[in-house]
């Protein structure tokens, strides 16, 4: 690997991220300090946490942040359901494919480095 940004799975989450900053723009002011920042934090640090383990010396630091990174996106998920049942977000499908499909290649991306 050349760098992070090689990764198909940095590439999508960080379309993720813009997907989700799109989102959240229809939120009320009102959640401004609330499940905007808290999308907004997590969907950036799926992507950064990507980044910063392929920066890590070690297979078990990247895992290890590969997995922190998986954290995000269940939260992500968990979060978008709020939003869908509060009425902040009518249509969810592509947010929830695109967390689906970004969940399976960390799961195969953790999974190939730690059977190497």
């Amino acid at each position: 690997m050349k760098s992070h940004k090689d990764l198909i799975v940095y590439q999508e989450s960080l379309s993720y991220v813009e997907l989700i900053y799109k989102a959240t723009t229809v939120f009320p002011e009102s959640e401004k300090f609330g499940l905007i920042s808290q999308l907004r934090r997590a969907a950036v640090s799926v992507v950064s946490n990507i980044a910063e383990g392929a920066a890590r010396q070690s297979q078990k630091e990247f895992v290890h942040f590969l997995y922190v990174a998986l954290g995000s996106i269940s939260e992500i998920e968990t979060q978008i359901e709020i939003s869908k049942r509060l009425g902040y977000i009518v249509e969810i499908k592509e947010l929830q494919e695109k967390n689906i499909y970004i969940r399976r290649m960390l799961l195969k991306l953790i999974n190939s480095i730690k059977t190497k």
